[in-house]
């Protein structure tokens, strides 16, 4: 038996350590928030934090985050708050269809999180999400007004 702690609480994952992460958040665990995209952990819909740091959950087998902590859109913040990023991406208007931006929003919290100054370059390289409405001109201009408003505040981009 496989169990797995998502947002601070332990779940039941089965006996099948191959099954996807995703299936687990969405399935076993109820939470909506982390959205299935392409399956093979190339546009990033699915991203969710293991320890911090950004991972496509549907390439993720359930046996490998086993110890480990995994965080998803649902806890990123309490009802009625927002994080930096997601005033940011609410102050520049970066959804369109919004199905990419949980995992986009998580994969951005983590870049901030391990570097609260990026460059274009350091965001090209780390954001490797795809939005479907191309909305990337709003995506890099939230996360410099994201990383702008961190370094104001001496905040993190979880708060």
């Amino acid at each position: 038996m496989t169990t797995i702690t998502i947002n601070g609480k332990k779940v039941d994952a089965g006996t099948d350590p191959d099954m996807p992460l995703l299936w687990a958040i969405r399935d076993l665990a109820g939470l909506p928030g982390t959205k299935f995209g392409c399956g093979a952990g190339l546009c990033g819909a699915c991203t969710v934090h293991v320890d911090g740091v950004a991972t496509r959950s549907c390439v993720t087998p359930v046996g490998t985050v086993e110890g480990t902590e995994i965080t998803t859109i649902d806890a990123l913040s309490e009802p009625g708050n927002t994080t930096v990023v997601q005033a940011a991406w609410i102050a520049e208007q970066v959804p369109q269809c919004g199905y990419c931006q949980s995992g986009m929003i998580m994969a951005v919290t983590a870049l901030l999180n391990e570097n609260p100054s990026p460059t274009d370059a350091d965001i090209d390289e780390a954001i490797t999400n795809i939005c479907r409405c191309g909305t990337y001109v709003r995506i890099r201009k939230a996360i410099h007004r994201a990383a702008a408003e961190m370094r104001q505040s001496g905040g993190s981009a979880n708060g």
